[in-house]
């Protein structure tokens, strides 16, 4: 349990981490400035890159890459061997963490197997290695409840030539050389994706990409650039153009999930509820498995607060469950091989009351962990569920047994009971341990004593709508956006 390791997570290091970040940073320069005319620092900052590949399967390609783009000669293939390089040592920090995690948590975590990534990379296109955004409700990557492509779907390959021409372009240009006219191309590459179920995931991450650059042009008037970011972004829409999808192919999956919090990512054109829970598998086929599941809509900026559940209501099984601290039995869900469970609400059904801190201190230290799949081995993609009990919360650190972790509470969402206060006051927290150049625990679930009163909230409590009679009135009096929105736009479309 985390309560009794912190101090063993916390401590320095692991070795490399800052080494393998620095030549991270260094690509990344060079990718601000663009590829178009490559100067001393840029150069020596690729040929490090390729060098920290030496020994490896991409040594001498990464070699090779970094001669053609100082050279002039930019190749799709010599992109795709950068974006790997870069993905690499990412991945490894990742490994580095995780592992790390595992051995304070004593967590079990089951091997990646090779044959399981059915559909992933092509072999030579890519590294075992990946990146994400940093900001999973602008840009996730990840493909729409529901929109899991079978094994062997048939992938168009001219829509991903597509997007590696414009992934192409922005390395030319670099992020300082990026205005509205190097943007506007994405615009017709991503309508294609968005039409095909297999792309989305990809469509997705380069839209978000798309508008981050939009809202920032010019790029090189802007004082400083989030080169980290739009570099990993980058990576990674370069890695998935080169085969479309990474996560393998689903096994249905039957059982019993007992939830154990929600993580609600809230963007101005996007919502996404990631539910983190505990699979025991019908039949006693295996051990209990920690799982992910997600649904998601889109939206508008003036969608906010409780009001951004409406959004989700095609899903009502899951909310309920949500909302009442229920157990799902599921039939047949498709289970990819990172844990992920593509969500179809008529595979399950409501059952009985299960609390997730009870569910927590029974299973959550004997659950087994899924694997990392490749593509997504990035620091910023470790969210582990923990449960935490009998500390005390200090300047929005927690302290237990002489060793403290910060609080990520700017990922407390608005439309939840759980706020910073009720952390504050807090003795248990289910939360989410991350890392973001240092580790945190952002809570997803508190139970606290408030005016002598015992208090638990959750992020998933208003998932039916809120019970606080004060939010209750002042959204009656605001009015129904959702609502009214949805009659506006069928009023169009009746036009």
């Amino acid at each position: 349990m985390l309560d009794l390791q912190l101090g063993e997570l916390t401590a320095a290091g692991p070795d490399g981490v800052d080494e393998a970040l620095g030549l991270v940073a260094g690509f990344d320069g060079a990718l601000a400035h663009g590829f178009a005319r490559i100067g001393e620092e840029p150069a020596a900052a690729l040929a490090a890159l390729a060098g920290a590949m030496a020994g490896g399967p991409l040594g001498e390609r990464a070699i090779e890459a970094v001669d053609k783009v100082i050279a002039g000669s930019i190749g799709d293939e010599h992109l795709a061997v950068l974006a790997g390089a870069r993905a690499a040592l990412t991945g490894a920090v990742h490994d580095a963490l995780l592992a790390r995690l595992d051995a304070a948590l004593g967590r079990e975590r089951a091997p990646w197997e090779a044959a399981s990534a059915t559909g992933a990379v092509p072999p030579g296109s890519a590294p075992a290695a990946g990146a994400t955004s940093p900001d999973p409700a602008s840009a996730t990557g990840a493909a729409p409840s529901g929109s899991a492509p079978a094994a062997g779907a048939e992938i168009p390959a001219n829509l991903l030539a597509g997007c590696r021409a414009w992934l192409r372009e922005l390395a030319i240009a670099g992020w300082r050389g990026v205005d509205h006219d190097v943007v506007a191309p994405s615009d017709q590459a991503i309508e294609a994706l968005l039409a095909v179920p297999a792309l989305r995931g990809l469509a997705v991450l380069l839209d978000g990409l798309a508008a981050e650059l939009r809202a920032s042009c010019p790029v090189g008037t802007m004082d400083r650039l989030p080169a980290r970011r739009w570099g990993d972004l980058w990576t990674r829409g370069v890695l998935l153009s080169r085969s479309g999808r990474w996560h393998g192919g689903a096994e249905p999956m039957s059982g019993r999930l007992l939830i154990l919090g929600a993580d609600v990512h809230e963007h101005a054109t996007v919502v996404r509820v990631q539910v983190h829970g505990i699979l025991e598998p019908a039949g006693g086929g295996g051990p209990a498995r920690l799982v992910r599941t997600g649904v998601a809509a889109a939206k508008v900026d003036t969608i906010v607060g409780p009001a951004v559940w409406r959004l989700m209501s095609g899903h009502p099984v899951l909310l309920g469950a949500l909302a009442g601290h229920r157990a799902l039995d599921l039939t047949d869900m498709p289970l990819l091989p990172g844990g992920d469970l593509v969500w179809h609400d008529d595979r399950a059904a409501t059952g009985e009351e299960a609390d997730p801190f009870t569910t927590a201190r029974v299973l959550l230290g004997a659950a087994q962990a899924a694997p990392v799949p490749p593509l997504d081995r990035h620091p910023v993609r470790i969210a582990e569920p923990v449960l935490v009990e009998g500390y005390k919360v200090d300047g929005g650190t927690l302290e237990l047994g002489g060793s403290r972790i910060a609080l990520d509470l700017d990922r407390l969402p608005t439309g939840t009971p759980l706020t910073p206060e009720l952390v504050a006051a807090s003795s248990a927290c289910l939360g989410l341990v991350r890392w973001d150049g240092r580790w945190l625990l952002q809570p997803l679930a508190v139970q606290a004593t408030v005016k002598k009163k015992p208090v638990t909230a959750h992020t998933g409590d208003w998932a039916l709508g809120p019970t606080d009679p004060k939010v209750v009135k002042a959204e009656a009096k605001a009015g129904d956006a959702v609502a009214v929105l949805r009659e506006r736009a069928g009023r169009l479309l009746r036009k």
